[in-house]
């Protein structure tokens, strides 16, 4: 397959990671016409559930890498937390997309941050930590309250402490592993939102609207769409997502998930590789969802109509929590359980689509 040559139904794609984000990828490149092949260590996979092609293996066994680059036509991957080598060895057999660079930027949150200025995008201020000598020094010039993160493997609030004052500063370098950290300025945000967007091999972008957040925890428990936000904001947000995807080169769906200050500035949070959980809301009200978006850009199939048709709270299920209650039922309702096999606290199990109709 060239680097320009849209992939023929009947295709192969390799996605690396079991969970439930790869398992609606399957599902969405199913409804295409494309198989897919599943690669993760964990045999319990929700993934696995959806599609015969699998490979239970470790992320390092180049041997069973090898296997699973021959039996498929692309690559792409549902987590960023990807084995850097494995994303290497991989590229040089098949297309990955997106590409190693974008993975390598959002599995290191320094790295995320200095590319992110580098390219002219708003962050909040920031201090690269590697000792508790280096973390008094960060909290002198920050202040606080102020933010101490893992440079990696971090997500849902995990890898993370607040410093309230600088008494606290020691204790959280030590509480906090893997090593080296970050330090971010508190931003006293007025709301968070996320854009999830798509770029094409040939350039395209397509950004889907901006949705609200609400997390708690560190865990997201909904996205709300409208945002509540101007217009003027939810543009901003969309061009700088857009600028993003062009200047890694990118090919696939990515979110970027942004603080809201004041109601008239932005400024990045993080940015993920991938289809994300902000982004479920466009399986219910939108003619292509993320997931369907991300699988047309990884074939280099034109990208589909991104817009909204309704306005939609998307609430995640998590732990114990598996069914919409009795409030939650009936007309403009839309469940998606993702068929994990136990139900444990922060787990997310399913989400579910509340459609606001006007009827």
């Amino acid at each position: 397959m060239s680097e320009t040559t849209p992939l023929p139904p009947g295709s192969t794609i390799g996605i690396l990671g079991g969970g439930q984000l790869g398992r609606m990828l399957a599902l969405a490149a199913y409804r295409l016409g494309m198989k897919v092949h599943v690669f993760c260590p964990d045999a319990d996979s929700p993934a696995f559930e959806v599609t015969p092609h699998q490979t239970i293996a470790p992320y390092e066994d180049e041997a069973a890498l090898a296997r699973f680059a021959e039996a498929v036509d692309v690559v792409t991957y549902e987590f960023e937390n990807v084995p850097a080598a494995t994303a290497a060895f991989l590229a040089q057999r098949k297309p990955l997309r997106p590409g190693a660079r974008a993975l390598g930027v959002a599995q290191d949150r320094l790295e995320e941050k200095v590319f992110l200025t580098s390219i002219g995008v708003p962050v909040a201020a920031y201090r690269a930590v590697t000792s508790s000598t280096g973390l008094t020094s960060a909290v002198d010039a920050l202040g606080t309250p102020a933010v101490l993160k893992t440079t990696r493997l971090g997500y849902d609030g995990k890898g993370q402490a607040v410093i309230r004052s600088p008494e606290d500063a020691v204790e959280a370098f030590q509480a906090l592993s893997p090593k080296p950290l970050v330090l971010e300025a508190f931003v006293p945000f007025t709301r968070e939102i996320s854009v999830v967007a798509a770029r094409g091999a040939d350039g395209t972008v397509r950004a889907f609207e901006p949705a609200e957040n609400r997390h708690v925890g560190g865990i997201l428990r909904s996205s709300t769409v409208p945002a509540q936000i101007s217009e003027a904001l939810a543009w901003q947000a969309r061009e700088i997502a857009g600028q993003i995807l062009a200047s890694l080169n990118y090919v696939g769906v990515l979110g970027v998930e942004f603080f809201v200050v004041e109601d008239r500035d932005l400024l990045v949070n993080e940015i993920a590789p991938r289809v994300h959980n902000s982004g479920h809301w466009t399986e219910a009200v939108c003619a292509t969802d993320q997931f369907e978006q991300h699988i047309r850009a990884v074939v280099d199939w034109p990208l589909g109509d991104s817009r909204r048709f309704a306005d939609v709270v998307m609430e995640n299920l998590i732990g114990e929590t598996t069914l919409p209650d009795q409030n939650q039922s009936g007309r403009g309702v839309r469940p998606h359980l993702y068929g994990k096999s136990e139900a444990r606290p922060g787990r997310k199990m399913g989400h579910i689509n509340l459609i606001r109709t006007s009827t």
